[in-house]
Parts: structure tokens; sequence; C-alpha cells
């Protein structure tokens, strides 16, 4: 292997199918130790702060922190990287996930939680749509599927091994531990991008007749704004996951390491499912698994305030796992296929813009509504919301 690999642009990445494969075997290791730093420092600093005697708003602030300003820079973070490419931004991100991890080493007072959240939570923005855009580039249309899964696949490892990491580390450890582990973990994709030794896309050259319009201009394709809304209605089921299920355990006496391990088996399910859904995809179109992620999540949901068990809470995540995992590779897909040309990692960053806005809104409103009436008005509303969106879905085939 030469000691340099030269940089590749989003074209000969597209036109070089022996290195499809190469390419995505470098994204997603890297994803899976960047997506473990956020999944597990979200469990962390949750945990850290209840322990605290934080309540459940102020445990939303902080999960809210980790979207805030994701949901102001997504956009303009995705217009980067059409310009000069991914590397760039993916490395910026993944120095950032170091810094901000390390952060409550030195102090796990509430303000170095404050400063950590935010910026990991901005620093795996800069990251995902840079590796989101690249996955996108490699191959053909027909292959976006399928990198998509893979993508995805490695993004549910890491879901399943970030919470574990926190909760058995705060168990043994302290609250301090699982920032020291994932710290280590951090430095891997420094390491990597730093060294520069694989191609990766370049920028979308396209004329500025072609860039006219902003936002407003790509929400005017019906397909891509069908398809963004859903996915605002997904990331709220996702987002009350994350952010609720631990202080809904914590209120129902579960140990740390057993709310580690719901959360994993929300991550088991999603990462079984995106395995099958090169078979899903042969059988049903994107629409139907979208419509089907829906229900499945909007029921769930509808039954979360009756566990009071480990084992209860763990089967219902595990089943909403299943939903919402099979709908993220098939938004993807669809956004790809329909972006205007040289524009998608600004559709990335649309779409991304709103899942944190979404991640932002859900922790401050649940988290205020929690405090003051329980936790199973906020599970029932976003259950009725979602099986809505699901029967909403069904009925508008174009979505």
């Amino acid at each position: 292997m030469p000691s340099r690999a030269p940089r590749a642009d989003a074209s000969s990445v597209t036109a070089s199918p022996a290195r499809h494969g190469g390419l995505l075997a470098v994204l997603i290791p890297l994803g899976i130790a960047s997506h473990t730093v956020l999944s597990g420092s979200r469990v962390a600093v949750s945990l850290a702060a209840l322990a605290q005697g934080a309540s459940a708003f102020t445990v939303g602030v902080l999960m809210a922190l980790y979207a805030l300003l994701p949901m102001l820079a997504a956009v303009a973070t995705g217009r980067l990287s059409d310009r000069v490419g991914v590397r760039k931004p993916m490395l910026a991100g993944a120095t950032g996930l170091a810094v901000g991890v390390s952060l409550p080493l030195f102090s796990l007072d509430l303000w170095a939680l404050v400063a950590s959240a935010t910026i990991v939570g901005m620093a795996f923005m800069m990251f995902q749509i840079g590796a989101q855009r690249a996955t996108g580039d490699i191959g053909s249309p027909q292959d976006r599927p399928r990198n998509f899964s893979l993508l995805a696949l490695g993004y549910s490892v890491s879901g399943f091994i970030g919470p574990l990491i926190a909760g058995f580390s705060i168990d043994h450890y302290g609250h301090a531990a699982p920032f020291a582990v994932l710290a280590v973990v951090a430095l891997l994709p420094v390491a990597v991008l730093a060294a520069d030794r694989f191609p990766l896309p370049g920028p979308h050259r396209v004329p500025d007749a072609g860039r006219r319009g902003g936002v407003r201009a790509l929400l005017r394709h019906a397909t891509v704004r069908r398809v963004l809304a859903v996915n605002v209605l997904l990331s709220v089921g996702w987002d009350l996951h994350t952010v609720f299920v631990p202080i809904y355990g914590a209120r129902i006496g579960l140990t740390a390491s057993e709310i580690g391990m719901v959360l994993a088996a929300f991550a088991a399910a999603t990462f079984l499912v995106r395995l099958a859904m090169p078979a899903i995809a042969r059988r049903l179109t994107e629409h139907q698994v979208l419509t089907a992620a829906l229900f499945v999540a909007g029921g769930v949901y509808l039954v979360f305030p009756f566990s009071q068990s480990a084992a209860t809470l763990g089967a219902l995540s595990f089943c909403l796992g299943l939903g919402l995992g099979s709908a993220q590779p098939m938004v993807m897909s669809l956004l790809h296929l329909h972006s205007p040309a040289g524009r998608i990692g600004e559709v990335v960053g649309v779409r991304m813009s709103l899942v944190q806005s979404s991640s932002v809104v859900v922790p401050l409103l649940f988290g205020a509504v929690g405090s003051s009436l329980g936790l199973a008005p906020v599970f029932w509303s976003v259950g009725v919301c979602l099986a809505a969106g699901g029967y909403l879905t069904r009925r508008s085939p174009g979505a």
C-alpha cells in the first residue's frame, strides 16, 4: 500500500467500483467509534446529572444541548461538504468529539456537563454529515440502500456499545469512568482521518444557478419535503427513547447497568432489522417500510407506561428498535435519489437540522411535561402522533 493515497473527488469514488468496499470498510468503523462516543456520552451525562439530584427538566436541557448547535449549523456544514469535500468536516468533528467527551474528566459539575454535551453534539454532527455524504457518493443509485444499511448497521453496533460502556463503567468505577473510556475511543477517528491514507469524496461542483433559492427551493421538491416530514416524526420517537428511558428507568428503580442494557436492547434490534434490510427491501417499498415503522413506534409508546421492570422495558425497547431502525436507511436512500444535482450535502444538512430541532424540542417540551404531569402523558402523546403519522403516510403513496 502506498504511504499516502491520492485524494479523490466524488466522481472518482463513484467511478471506481474496486474501491467501494474499501471505503465503506473504513467509514463504518469510524462511524462506530464516533457514534459510540455520542451514545455513551448521552447516557453518562444524564446519569451523572441525575446522581447530583437533577430534575427531568434539567436532564432534558442537557440532552437538548447535544442538538442545539447542530440544529443551527447543519445546513451550513452540509453546504461546506459540497464545496470542500468531506475530509475536513469529518476530521474537525472527530477532534471535537475527543475534546468534548474529555471535559467531565476534570469536573463532573453541571457546567462541565453542559459544555461536554454542547461540544460532543456539534462535533458528531460535523462528522456524520461528511460520512453520510461520502456513503451516498459510493457506487450507483442501486447500491445506496445497501450502503446506507451497512453504515446504519455500524451505528446500531455503537448504539449498543455506548450505553453498556456508560452503565457498567458507572456501576463499577464511578461517574467519571465512562468519559475516560469514551475519550480513548474518540482518538481512533482522529488518528485515521489525520493520517489521510484513503480517498474520500471531494467537492460537488455545480453552476451557481443550481444553488439558488436556498432551503426553500429544496423544500419545493414534493418527495424531498414528504420524506423529511416522515423523518421528523421518526426522530421524535427516537429522541424520546434516548432521553426519557434513563429517567423512566431510574424512577422505577433500575440500576445504571439495567438502564444501559435496556438501551442496548434497542440498539440490538436496530442492528438486526438493518441486517435484514436487503431482504426486506426486495419485498417492500421504501414507502411501506416507513409506514410500518411509524405504526410500530406508535404502538410501543402507547404501552410503555405500563412497564415496571427491566425485562418488559427491554422487550418494548427491542420492538421500538425494530420499527425505528428500519426507517433511516430508506430515508437516506430516498433523499439521495431525489436531491437536486450537486446539493446532496445541503439536503443531508437540512435533514440533520430538522432532526436536531427535534432533539432540542423533545427534551425541553416533554421534560417540562414530565416534571409536572409525569412521563405517561409524554409517552402516550408521542405514541398517538406516530400512529397518526403512519395512517396519513399509508394514505399518501407519494410520501
